[in-house]
């Protein structure tokens, strides 16, 4: 929890500071190349409407002067590839 609440703080201060206007998928690529140098796994990045709930997830940056945002979630599309490969291979 506390990695969690750590890179959330090292990404969002920036984002909301210089990302305003920023194509959504520029900052996505952008945020998850910095959790991929952490060495962070298991997480998803998902750009959703700025009224969207967001559920478990952490707000980590907006784009498109404000109109999105990307959230961060642990156990995202990485996590999830296992569950889905066939068992019988």
């Amino acid at each position: 929890m506390k990695i969690l609440l750590g890179i959330a703080a090292v990404l969002v201060v920036p984002a909301c500071s210089y990302a305003q206007g920023k194509p959504c998928e520029e900052l996505k690529t952008e945020i998850a190349a910095k959790l991929d140098a952490k060495g962070v796994k298991g997480y998803s990045l998902d750009i959703v409407a700025k009224d969207a709930d967001i559920g478990d997830g952490k707000v980590v940056g907006t784009c498109e002067a404000g109109a999105k945002k990307i959230v961060y979630k642990k156990g995202g599309a990485a996590a999830e590839a296992p569950a889905k490969t066939p068992s019988g291979l």
